[in-house]
């Protein structure tokens, strides 16, 4: 597709006007809405709300929703963008819905995810938001501005639908996964032996030192942060995203090659006790507020297991604090690991990693697919958004 041969023949001579979005829409008041605390993981009606999330949960109850029609959702404080074409609820405030008053709705969307320049800060932005310049073609002969916004949108939204189908593969993939490792990681009391994480023999905790970021350096000895553990890290690591200087490392706490590296304190339940099994050849720095497991199994197989829901359940009564969660490293050596043989262990982890690369790996698998799928929409929607724009706009 050559850029300026399909624009030009797309126009077909036709003129281009840049319009502020606010005098392209109207801004319509939601009848009804609802706080955070009401929001359900099912009901009849779906709530729309500023939040990243698409649809950010569910209502039964009788409140009258915004009714069907296209609407471009601009979140007000999160500057989320997100296009809405069924019935909803408003979610608590901070959301402006705008209907077009006569141009494409989807391609208003499209426009103004390219041209809109987020703040990224916490403020009210739809003063600033309303006047993004959106390129209108042939304004002056609706019906074939109409044809020409719909055309673009049809191809947009090609891209777009195979995007979606990744996604939702991903998702089957990723609740497939769960399935599996919480049934190879289950195992009958009576046929595998199930002993406390801390028994001699088994492993041992060790808690990790005082590290702030100011401690961190361009380079040195890696380390791991203990927000890194549910914000950046996945079930294994070889590579640190931080590291500390020499100096700092010959005092700190040091994780050695198939130690685990758990986050003791988080402020929900689900982060706490997330880890990571470090597999890199040099040891690393661990902060407080973390602890390093040195254990006799394989590494990952102790890893995987911390991500089912039987040691979940088990975590989940050492869970102390209120606005922070936490656990501390004597609690954790309570809690009980079932003990298969090496060999199976190897077996089970082989296993587990197949659906770890397909579901995590940013170098294949399908977040890979993803990413080319969105990189792909985004120079198409660059492409066919490439209208002429006047020096003064």
């Amino acid at each position: 597709m050559s850029k300026l041969g399909f624009v030009e023949k797309l126009l077909n001579e036709s003129e281009v006007e840049w319009i502020p979005l606010g005098t392209l829409v109207k801004v319509l008041t939601a009848p009804s809405k609802l706080n955070r605390g009401a929001y359900q993981e099912t009901g009849e009606l779906p709530i729309v709300d500023q939040g990243i999330e698409f649809i950010a949960g569910y209502t039964s109850e009788a409140v009258t929703p915004v009714e069907e029609g296209e609407y471009v959702i601009f979140g007000d404080h999160s500057e989320h963008i997100k296009f809405v074409d069924f019935a909803f609820v408003q979610g608590a405030d901070g959301i402006k819905i705008l209907c077009p008053i006569w141009a494409s709705a989807k391609y208003i969307f499209y426009a103004f995810q390219k041209f809109y320049i987020k703040e990224l800060n916490y403020k009210r932005h739809w003063s600033t938001a309303q006047k993004t310049l959106i390129p209108i073609p042939c304004p002056s002969d609706a019906e074939n501005s109409l044809r020409i916004q719909n055309k673009i949108v049809e191809i947009l939204d090609n891209f777009t639908e195979l995007t979606t189908e990744l996604t939702t593969e991903l998702t089957a993939r990723e609740q497939q996964f769960s399935y599996y490792r919480e049934s190879l990681l289950n195992f009958d009391q009576d046929e595998v032996e199930h002993l406390p994480l801390g028994k001699k023999g088994v492993g041992e905790f060790i808690r990790g030192r005082t590290l702030l970021k100011k401690d961190f350096t361009e380079l040195g000895v890696g380390c791991i942060h203990y927000g890194q553990i549910y914000t950046h890290y996945g079930t294994y690591a070889t590579e640190t995203l931080t590291f500390v200087s020499e100096e700092f490392a010959e005092k700190a706490r040091m994780a050695k090659y198939g130690d685990l590296v758990i986050a003791t304190t988080s402020e929900t339940d689900e982060d706490v006790c997330k880890a990571v099994a470090w597999l890199g050849e040099e040891e690393i720095a661990v902060s407080n507020d973390a602890c390093i497991y040195r254990h006799n199994l394989n590494p990952k197989f102790v890893s995987y297991y911390f991500q089912t829901e039987h040691f979940q359940r088990q975590k989940r009564r050492y869970i102390t604090g209120a606005k922070v969660r936490r656990v501390n490293a004597d609690n954790l050596a309570k809690i009980l690991i079932p003990v298969p043989s090496l060999e199976e262990q190897a077996r089970i982890v082989s296993i587990l990693d197949k659906f770890d690369a397909l579901i995590n790996s940013i170098t294949e698998g399908l977040p890979r697919e993803i990413e080319l799928r969105q990189k792909q929409y985004e120079y198409y929607r660059d492409l066919l958004l490439s209208f002429p724009k006047p020096e003064a706009a």
